[in-house]
């Protein structure tokens, strides 16, 4: 008697079920693929003569909390958990971390997604995304800002890069963190939502892990409608030097399109333009390229080209981020500016000191026709001339030329001299990360449509976001400019990449990661998503801020006192060896109230 291949699968699948049979598929067999990809840099710690003797056969996982960030060549001692449950508001992001380690070369490891049902309601798999973690060499924070040789500073790998790949190869004892990201829609039905996620390694099945997506029944407002003011800086011509591309051409700006449409996803509220050379005097790997050609004409006269200043603030607002135009600077790093000589025929670079009359004059010009450019577009409103850590005695020499050649501009200044209280006017105020500037001064500047926020560099050890640092710091910054009652961060910078940013996020004169927070390709981070989720945090206590003061009931007053209380504890950047269960508890709050 012949029996049929249906019969024996169905056969098959009822004994494993029956013996509890591991790694056994009662699917037919995935699509063969090819799981290609970059090489990571070699692990060059001694954890990687741990020991994987005890790590069962085949390929293993587990959820972990979303603030562990594993070694890569250590055999992971984790509690093994099959099931995860997230909550989140209806429009929120909110992640989970699964952990996959072998001891043995696993090919073709992939994961998918189940809809995720709660009675008559569903959502489909596709509010659910997995993305794998990504180790870049990293190093640490010594002595912070300044020169360093690798040589002098302890390497490590740190698990940080989201890759956006369908299939990944594991190689032999080895862990592999992924990252999973539910992004729940606004008009989602409140619940309790089930949902499976399937491991499969080599075209077969291998495990099934249950998810649970508890939907709070509060919404949480777009990005578009966020008030958190973020400043992440831009650096277009880093994307083009990474994919071999002509800077400004089609092709860049298309490259540019998704990673900035992150950054609009973000929050993000400013565009990072330039006024001539490179304002920071090629600090980055790359040099800023141009946006606006200043030539000084053969009867002396001058022109200004702002076609590519013009292109890339329409790109930027086009994508949704049209606050504020940040424009550097009217003080470089290294006081140089350079034109286009028509008489010449070449590039003039000159040194001009901010008290010098050749500075007022030359500047006056360009101001001018910058301002009168600027109202042709309809743009001076948002425009801001913007300063980077500059003394006071240039800073004072400066805004002089300012008021008087275009007094309608803004200005936008990072302070690290603690000089903010000597210009209340400023638009756009960032002080230091330590600097106190006080609640009431912060509400003084707000009623008048001011801008105040804080920023952390290389001098600052937490909160901070390089690739070493604890992925809840990121998390914990946004609760601190509520704590202190900032309006929002800045940080340089969102793309400022690195030589091969891809596998070594290191750099010549600051703690590794201190340049860029995303990678090239649209490619995320541990970093950014908890940045976001942190923004997203403030958003949320902004609105049961609102609603409990407007119901101003004893019920609604004693949840605000609840929350304001958590909130207080973040004021502080010097935290308590418990601060990140502390900002966990803070988290559940704003989901129980």
């Amino acid at each position: 008697m012949r029996i049929s291949l249906a019969f024996f699968r169905l056969t098959l699948c009822i004994l494993a079920g029956l013996l509890a049979l591991p790694h056994i598929s009662c699917e037919s067999k995935r699509p063969k693929k090819e799981c290609l990809t970059f090489e990571e840099m070699q692990d060059p710690t001694n954890d990687t003569l741990s020991d994987w003797s005890n790590v069962p056969k085949g390929l293993q996982a587990s959820f972990i909390t979303i603030d562990d960030k594993l070694p890569k060549s250590v055999a992971p001692q984790v509690p093994l958990s099959k099931s995860v449950t997230v909550t989140g508001w209806k429009g929120e992001k909110v992640s989970a971390q699964l952990l996959l380690w072998s001891a043995a070369d696993i090919n073709q490891v992939e994961l998918g997604f189940a809809d995720f049902e709660s009675g008559r309601s569903a959502l489909p798999a596709s509010v659910a995304q997995a993305r794998f973690v990504r180790y870049v060499m990293t190093d640490e924070f010594g002595p912070g800002c300044g020169h360093r040789k690798p040589e002098n500073f302890t390497a490590s790998l740190a698990a940080d890069m989201l890759d956006n790949l369908e299939c990944f190869n594991m190689e032999v004892k080895s862990v592999r963190p992924v990252w999973l990201t539910f992004s729940i829609p606004s008009d989602a039905v409140a619940g309790n939502y089930k949902s499976h996620l399937k491991l499969y390694a080599g075209g077969r099945s291998v495990e099934d892990f249950e998810i649970a997506l508890d939907v709070v029944d509060q919404v949480l407002p777009e990005p578009s409608e966020w008030l958190y003011h973020l400043d992440l800086w831009q650096h277009p011509s880093a994307v083009a030097r990474v994919r071999n591309l002509e800077v400004w051409s089609d092709a860049h700006f298309r490259q540019m399109k998704p990673l900035m449409k992150m950054l609009t996803d973000a929050g993000q509220k400013v565009i990072t333009a330039t006024l001539n050379k490179d304002p920071w005097n090629n600090q980055c790997y790359d040099a800023y390229a141009d946006m606006i050609v200043w030539t000084k004409n053969k009867d002396r006269s001058w022109t200004f080209d702002y076609t590519i200043f013009d292109k890339w603030v329409q790109f930027m607002m086009d994508l949704g981020i049209d606050k504020m135009i940040n424009c550097y600077s009217l003080l470089t790093w290294n006081n140089q500016l350079h034109y286009n000589d028509e008489e010449k025929g070449e590039l003039v670079t000159l040194e001009l000191k901010a008290q010098s009359k050749e500075y007022a004059e030359l500047w006056s010009v360009f101001l001018k026709d910058f301002t009168r450019h600027l109202q042709s577009k309809g743009w001076l409103e948002k425009t801001n001339i913007a300063m980077d850590e500059r003394a006071p005695a240039d800073m004072q020499a400066a805004l002089k030329v300012l008021e008087s050649a275009a007094p309608e501009l803004g200005v936008s200044l990072a302070d690290n001299h603690k000089s903010y209280r000597q210009y209340p006017w400023i638009k756009d105020i960032c002080v230091g990360a330590g600097d106190k500037v006080t609640k009431k001064e912060i509400a003084a500047r707000r009623d008048k449509g001011l801008v105040t926020t804080y920023y952390v560099c290389c001098a600052d050890k937490f909160p901070n976001m390089f690739t070493f640092s604890a992925p809840a710091e990121s998390v914990y910054a946004a609760w601190h400019a509520v704590a202190a009652d900032f309006d929002g961060f800045l940080r340089w910078a969102y793309n400022s990449w690195v030589e091969n940013p891809l596998t070594d996020s290191r750099f010549r004169t600051w703690p590794a990661g201190d340049t860029y927070m995303v990678y090239p390709d649209a490619r995320s981070s541990i970093r950014f998503e908890r940045l976001v989720e942190g923004i997203q945090d403030v958003e949320k206590i902004r609105v049961l801020r609102k609603r409990y003061s407007e119901e101003n009931t004893p019920e609604s007053l004693t949840k605000l006192a609840q929350l304001e209380e958590a909130i207080g504890y973040f004021i502080t950047l010097e935290p308590s060896a418990d601060w990140q269960d502390r900002l966990n508890d803070a988290k559940k709050l704003l989901n129980r109230l």
